[in-house]
């Protein structure tokens, strides 16, 4: 596993499209049992190289019910973005995950990684890459019928600050989904699943 982190941190193949100098975020350890695919890092974390050190982190730990402490413990939980690095400001956001990491990286990183039990698919990018034509036509959709894709895969929706408004009018997702992520998340990293 660490020669293939070394690797990771050291890639620099979408170098060229990026707005900085590439630095692949990522957590990842052979014994992890939780597995968090998110979008890409956002500007505070391709900053601080500590992934979902943002709001949207903020609010990801509260709906797992997980404290900073247990959330980094990579021997339990995996962070594997679908992109390594931040890729730049677009007109309403950041811009998408770059397309030539999760095809290149997390295939090697699923195998490094046997005991992974649940995967939370953070976002749409990660359900598109994870689900392929699985997935709903919208993200409301494939998080709404969440139970077709457990107990592998758990679709989320992004816990950013920008999805507040999804939140409000998706009012199921609190009454309906957070019980169960929260369930499923403490199976897996309990190993009861």
């Amino acid at each position: 596993m660490q020669s293939l982190l070394k690797k990771i941190r050291e890639c620099r193949v979408c170098a060229a499209h990026l707005p900085h100098e590439p630095k692949p975020v990522l957590r990842a350890h052979n014994n992890a049992r939780l597995l968090l695919v998110g979008q890409a890092p956002g500007r505070r974390v391709h900053e601080t190289g500590i992934p979902w050190n943002d709001p949207s982190g903020d609010t990801l730990r509260e709906w797992l019910q997980l404290t900073r402490e247990q959330f980094y413990d990579e021997r339990q939980i995996a962070i594997v973005p679908a992109g390594f690095c931040y890729p730049g400001k677009g007109k309403s956001g950041d811009l998408p995950p770059r397309p030539e990491c999760a095809p290149l990286w997390h295939p090697p990183l699923l195998a490094a990684m046997p005991k992974i039990k649940l995967t939370l698919l953070i976002g749409s990018y990660a359900q598109a890459f994870y689900l392929k034509e699985h997935a709903k036509p919208t993200l409301t959709q494939t998080v709404a019928n969440y139970t077709e894709y457990l107990p592998r895969f758990l679709p989320l929706p992004h816990p950013s600050p920008r999805n507040r408004l999804w939140l409000r009018r998706n009012p199921w997702f609190a009454e309906d989904v957070l019980p169960i992520l929260r369930e499923q998340v403490s199976k897996a990293l309990s190993g009861l699943v």
